[in-house]
């Protein structure tokens, strides 16, 4: 599998959708809000992926100005790409 999670970032707050393969949506799309706590949701999905594909998911998203710095920061700090 070639697990990718694909977040469209607006101010505040992302949209997301994972994909376990090509074509392959897994679950409905969810949201990510930019808090401590939000973040902290995202890594659980994050986890779940990754358990359900045996290998960590690529974070595809567009640089948005300056609103995607926390969310690229979050991902950094958890070792994703």
């Amino acid at each position: 599998m070639n697990p990718v999670v694909g977040l469209d970032i607006a101010k505040g707050e992302s949209k997301g959708q994972v994909f376990l393969d090509r074509g392959l949506p897994h679950g409905g799309s969810f949201n990510v809000i930019h808090t401590q706590e939000g973040f902290e949701e995202f890594l659980e999905v994050l986890r779940t992926v990754e358990a359900t594909a045996e290998v960590r998911p690529v974070i595809i998203f567009e640089s948005t100005g300056h609103y995607h710095t926390p969310v690229m920061e979050f991902l950094e700090e958890n070792n994703y790409v």
